[in-house]
């Protein structure tokens, strides 16, 4: 099993820079792929990025390819999402998950844990 806790959210103006980051708990961390997925009203939470347990390979939503990066470091338990370029549709609550299972799923139904979340706001 497996803590997550982000950080990092926040409000920033189009065009801006936010770093988001999650802890993971445990001494598995290298065991678990890593995803940022993200929750606006009404809307179904969505997957953003991912990456996998060595991080050889990540994975974006199209709508933040060349915007967003994803990376991990093992050695600390941290993941980290840097976004650039920010746009107001960006705008939600973003949310660290995990998962031993494969293969990797864009799904967030088929991940296990999940962090508490962290507010990022892009106003134009």
């Amino acid at each position: 099993q497996v803590q997550l806790v982000e950080s990092g959210g926040g409000l920033v103006q189009a065009g801006g820079s936010l770093r988001l980051s999650c802890a993971a708990s445990g001494r598995t961390f290298g065991n678990y792929a890593m995803g940022w997925f993200r929750q606006a009203p009404g809307i179904e939470r969505e997957f953003v990025a991912i990456i996998s347990r060595s991080a050889v390979s990540t994975y974006y939503t199209d709508s933040v390819k060349g915007r967003f990066t994803i990376s991990r470091d093992n050695a600390r338990n941290t993941v980290s999402l840097q976004m650039s370029s920010l746009k107001p549709e960006d705008t939600a609550v973003y949310y660290c998950a995990a998962d031993t299972r494969g293969p990797i799923s864009v799904r967030a139904a088929e991940w296990t844990y999940w962090g508490q979340g962290t507010q990022v706001t892009v106003s134009s």
